[in-house]
């Protein structure tokens, strides 16, 4: 019975079908113990024009091993791949041009969307959307940690995520060449949990 059980949380992780859960587990998707434990959780609500959407972040833990688990949702987009990237500043007004460049902390930091593209920290999957408007997508990344250290988002100024109208092409182009996505349509800032 035990590996029934077992079986179906991995089923359930990997599908996002979840199980059910207490009100106080429903909040945050289970995590199987292959996975990690859960070292810290962060959230933010995605807005733009007719678009809605959720982010979820949660750091895992294995050992000395940390990685960051992303679940994204939204809706009210066109069909088709839309760039999402962590950006440097948790602002989404009074613009999404506040949020900055995108999220690159380290000692040569280039935070320009497309000069320095894909190697940004903040650089994420391409959001692949169906004719119904809806997207989602669960990536992990090791380019960024929720906890204190050189690569969390919560800096003292925050970082937000973006979605971008045009798909990310995973090239490096000359500035403002929108290589990585284009303009930007929906933003969110990342809160802790």
């Amino acid at each position: 019975m035990a590996d029934v059980r077992v079986s179906l949380v991995a089923l359930a992780f990997s599908t996002g079908l979840g199980l059910a859960a207490s009100p106080a587990q429903a909040q945050a998707p289970a995590m199987p113990a292959e996975h990690g434990t859960p070292a810290a959780r962060a959230r933010a609500d995605i807005k733009g024009q007719g678009i809605t959407g959720t982010v979820e972040l949660v750091e895992l833990k294995m050992g000395t091993s940390r990685w960051v688990q992303v679940t994204l949702e939204a809706g009210g987009l066109t069909p088709g791949l839309h760039g999402v990237h962590l950006h440097a500043v948790g602002k989404c007004e009074p613009d999404f041009a506040a949020a900055g460049g995108h999220f690159d902390p380290g000692p040569a930091s280039n935070t320009d969307p497309d000069a320095n593209h894909p190697f940004h920290m903040g650089d994420l999957p391409n959001l692949s959307v169906g004719q119904d408007g809806k997207g989602r997508f669960v990536a992990a990344t090791t380019r960024v940690t929720l906890s204190d250290g050189p690569l969390t988002v919560f800096d003292a100024d925050g970082t937000a995520i973006i979605l971008h109208a045009n798909p990310d092409k995973e090239i490096t182009g000359e500035p403002k060449s929108g290589v990585s996505g284009g303009p930007r349509i929906a933003c969110g800032v990342l809160q802790r949990q």
